[in-house]
């Protein structure tokens, strides 16, 4: 079946850039302005993936990622000006899956977007295969059907898509040190995003985890080697 893509982009040279080079590429595509038409094509018909751009002129797109991520779980390439670093690690946290600064290569964008559908089509057989499991660690209860992180205290933490993907990676490799490249490919985090990004996942992860997150006692830093769980871990 032909993919479906919706173009989130107000500048109009750039949409049509993008709409025909994806309809050349056999994906059948959707063009919004702003992001009330964007939430309108997503709420009519199955959207495969969104391209997003961040500037848009009746709201700022990091929102709309937000919701379409929270709501419709819409797999998101961030189409964006912005260069500064913390944009682009916003645009993740809210939960896009990839994205391309401007000026850009439409053949690049399109290896961005093949990409990020695959691992979306890939993830339901992954789960299928895993099945639902409990990790429980250090007092801390991850229940992967959920996503949800249970306290020691039985209170609930959300975690974002990235958070718990990294969190994955280091309960099923407790008390072994990984690099930052083991963790982007164990976590199937994003392409091509820098190493510093796992930094900043990392000191999210531990607010939400270390009494002290200055001085860790859960995830630790093994200098110039990586990171690594401190702690046993059970399965069930």
């Amino acid at each position: 079946m032909t993919q479906h893509i919706l173009v989130v982009e107000d500048d109009r040279a750039t949409r049509d850039l993008i709409s025909g080079y994806l309809g050349e590429n056999h994906f059948r595509v959707s063009t919004a302005l702003t992001a009330r038409d964007a939430e309108r094509i997503a709420s009519v018909g199955k959207v495969d993936l969104v391209v997003l751009d961040l500037n848009l002129p009746d709201q700022d797109g990091l929102m709309l990622a937000k919701r379409l991520r929270g709501e419709q779980n819409l797999p998101i390439v961030m189409l964006t000006g912005r260069t500064e670093e913390m944009d682009r690690v916003l645009g993740l946290e809210l939960g896009a899956d990839d994205y391309v600064t401007k000026p850009f290569s439409p053949r690049e964008l399109l290896a961005r977007i093949r990409a990020v559908l695959r691992r979306a089509q890939a993830k339901p057989m992954r789960r299928r295969a895993e099945g639902i499991l409990t990790y429980r660690f250090a007092g801390f209860e991850l229940r992967t059907g959920t996503r949800k992180l249970i306290t020691p205290q039985r209170q609930e933490i959300e975690l974002t898509s990235g958070e718990f993907s990294l969190l994955c990676a280091f309960l099923k490799a407790p008390q072994t040190i990984l690099s930052r490249d083991q963790l982007l490919e164990s976590s199937r985090m994003y392409d091509d995003v820098y190493d510093r990004s796992i930094d900043v996942q990392i000191l999210r992860l531990r607010r939400k985890l270390e009494k002290n997150p200055s001085e860790p006692e859960i995830i630790k830093t093994e200098r110039g080697a990586g990171y690594f769980l401190a702690c046993d871990v059970e399965v069930a």
